[in-house]
Formats: structure tokens, C-alpha cells, sequence
């Protein structure tokens, strides 16, 4: 039987003086059919990261605006959304990720459109969607405005990351729509861990455990945790405000990569959805982080599909043929005294990190096909 192949349109930067890389995307949007959509009078929600505090290699406001007016001029409602984080940092509630987006550059003036944290205030307003063929989840915890929205389009920094290999489509969906919950079911196999010096005794999350494993200690005024009837369910994480509550990040890569294609798959299963991916600035590690070092490989182009699989492996072929840029930790890494050559740039950046388990399964439970056709879009 002859392996199912899905299409993935491609354009480089290349700009001459009379077109802008803004009038590329709009073509390629177009070339890749993502006018076929029938947008008139649909919610769509249209999923990126918008950068943390700092970091300086997440995706300009000016490529959404693009795909929002694409959007538009056919009829859509977008908005621009993301989910809270479930660690520390400037996007764990949904004040402080506004706040973050519009520093970074992302408002309704300049996107078009108004931002939607898909989580919710606390990152608490979730819906558990189920996972046709999932093996380690079987209902996954997604923002309720990512789901409410009647079409779904993914726009995603394709760069490194320090354990799931590389950060695209995928991850952008999978992890990225996760609520604070839905994150922490992906990342932690662990229960809750209680920061008594940062406990306010506030009881906020007392109210959201459902299994008796919360318990206010009268005499010193701060919450403890029963482990025993603890269930790891993650509600907690989004009542504290002072980030007195965590969970480890034990999963596994492998694991992990296997609950992110789930993820993403519950989140596309059962209406429209197109998927973009600029290859620029590829940074060796997540855009969540408060800073980024320099690209480990050159700026490559703009990718889409609508197959988020397929996109994936169409970046990370493209990738893999390139050359590292020089005084990037990958090419420091290559010149170390006992440097093993893992024949793969991402996993010569953070040899701990793994990727084609996320490829493989997410072919596995019908996400997508890894085959793909590539075309290339003037």
C-alpha cells in the first residue's frame, strides 16, 4: 500500500526591493490553499507564542497581522492566543501574559485583531477534550478559547529546544494549548511540591483540590500537601499567585514528546486547521526563556501545510541540511575535545534532547503523515 504523502509549500526570504517578506506570506498563504477555508462569519484562533520578558527571537507582530488580515479580508473573526505557562516567569496568569504580549509588540492596533489568553485568568479555564487513539492521555486539558473557536490556525518559531530537540508545529499546538493542568500533565508524571517560604496561606488553593490532598496548618498559616491523596491533577498550580506550588518536570523526553502529539492532535481533531512555520532565528533553546543566545543555523524561509506533521519534518529535513553558523553553542559544541557526532543538529546542541519520538507517534495516532511533497513558492 502506497505511503499517504501530504504537500507542504515553501518560500525563502529573498525579498527584491519591491516586495516585503509580509507579501511572501500572503502568497504562500494563498499558494498552500489556505484560502479553501471557508472563514465567513467563524471564530478562529489563530495559536503563536508571543515571546517571554526578554527574549528577543520570538516571532514580529507584523507576520500575524499578516495572517490575521489574510483571515479577515475572507470573512473571518481571528484572534491571536496562547495559554498560560505552568512555570514561573512573566505569562503564568493571564494579566501578566498581556502584559508580556503587549510589551513585546502584540496589541490589537498591531495585530488586527483583539489577544485572547485561551486559559483564562489563572490558567484554570480549560475543557478536557478527548484524544482519539491516545495511549498516554486520553482526555486532554486545552484552553477553553482555543476550543471554542471554530477553526484553528497555528503560526510557530521554528528553533532548538533543550529537551524536546526542536520547537514547531507541534509543540506550538500540543504544549502550547494546554492549560496550566494540561501542561503540567504533559511535562511531570509527579505530585505537587509546597514552597513554604513563599506560602502566603492565602487558601486560594484549597478551593480547587478536589481529593483532600491540601491541608492549612493553623499553627504556622501555611498549606501542606497530603502525597497520598494527591492525584497530580495540576488545579492548584493556577489558584497560588505566588508561585508557592510546582511540579517537577520529571516526564521523559520520549514521554513527553508523546503527550505533545496528543495534545495537538485533540486540538485539530474535527474542524479546519492550517498550520505556518518561519525557520529564522533559530535559537538552540525555547522562546520561554528570559533570554536567547545566538542561531545555531541560518534563516531558512517560511513553511506551511496543512499538515502539522509533515510541516514539522519538512523544517527539520531543511535544517538538517544546513551548516551551523559560526560562535553558536552548536558550533562550540562541535569543536569540543571529545565531541560526539550525532550526525543531527539539534541533538549536537543538547545531546539530552530527543525528537523522532514525537514524529513517529505522532504518525502513529493519525496527526499526519511524516511523507511529505515539498513545493516551492516565487
Amino acid at each position: 500500500m502506497e505511503k499517504k504523502t501530504s504537500s507542504v509549500y515553501y518560500t525563502d526570504f529573498r525579498c527584491g526591493l519591491d516586495e516585503s517578506r509580509i507579501q511572501k506570506l500572503t502568497r504562500l498563504m494563498e499558494v498552500a490553499g489556505m484560502g479553501n477555508i471557508d472563514f465567513d462569519g467563524k471564530f478562529v484562533a489563530i495559536k503563536m507564542h508571543f515571546g517571554e520578558l526578554g527574549n528577543l527571537s520570538f516571532l514580529r507582530p507584523n507576520y500575524a497581522r499578516a495572517v490575521v488580515e489574510f483571515v479577515k479580508a475572507r470573512g473571518g473573526k481571528p484572534f491571536l492566543t496562547d495559554c498560560n505557562t505552568m512555570y514561573p516567569g512573566s505569562r503564568k496568569n493571564a494579566l501578566e501574559h498581556l502584559y508580556c504580549a503587549w510589551e513585546n509588540g502584540f496589541t490589537p492596533l498591531t495585530a488586527g485583531c483583539p489577544i485572547l489568553i485561551g486559559d483564562g485568568l489563572k490558567g484554570t479555564d480549560d475543557i478536557n477534550v478527548p484524544v482519539v487513539g491516545g495511549e498516554y492521555v486520553k482526555e486532554a486539558k486545552i484552553g477553553r478559547a482555543v476550543m471554542d473557536a471554530d477553526i484553528f490556525i497555528s503560526l510557530s518559531h521554528f528553533k532548538g529546544h533543550e529537551q524536546a530537540g526542536f520547537g514547531g508545529a507541534i509543540k506550538n499546538i500540543g504544549m502550547g494549548c494546554g492549560s496550566r493542568a494540561g501542561k503540567k500533565e504533559q511535562h511531570s508524571n509527579g505530585k505537587a511540591i509546597i514552597k513554604e517560604r513563599k506560602c502566603k496561606g492565602c487558601k486560594q488553593c484549597l478551593k480547587q483540590c478536589a481529593n483532600d490532598a491540601l491541608h492549612f496548618n493553623e499553627e504556622t498559616k501555611k498549606m501542606e500537601l497530603n502525597i497520598d491523596n494527591c492525584v497530580g491533577c495540576g488545579r492548584c498550580i493556577g489558584a497560588c499567585n505566588f508561585d508557592a506550588i510546582q511540579f517537577a518536570q520529571d516526564a521523559a523526553a520520549k514521554e513527553l514528546n508523546c503527550r505533545m502529539a496528543e495534545y495537538a492532535k485533540a486540538v485539530v481533531d474535527g474542524r479546519p486547521h492550517f498550520h505556518i512555520s518561519l525557520v529564522m532565528d533559530i535559537s538552540p533553546y525555547c522562546d520561554c526563556h528570559a533570554g536567547n543566545d545566538v542561531a545555531i543555523l541560518p534563516d531558512l524561509g517560511m513553511f506551511a501545510s496543512f499538515d502539522p506533521l509533515a510541516l514539522d519534518q519538512a523544517c527539520v529535513d531543511a535544517c538538517l541540511k544546513q551548516e551551523p553558523m559560526p560562535n553558536s553553542v552548536l558550533a562550540d559544541n562541535m569543536k569540543e575535545e571529545h565531541f560526539h557526532d550525532h550526525h543531527d543538529h539539534f541533538v549536537n546542541t543538547t545531546p539530552e534532547s530527543e525528537y523522532k519520538s514525537c514524529l513517529e507517534h505522532a504518525e502513529k495516532i493519525g496527526l499526519g503523515t511524516k511523507a511529505y511533497e515539498l513545493h516551492y513558492v516565487k
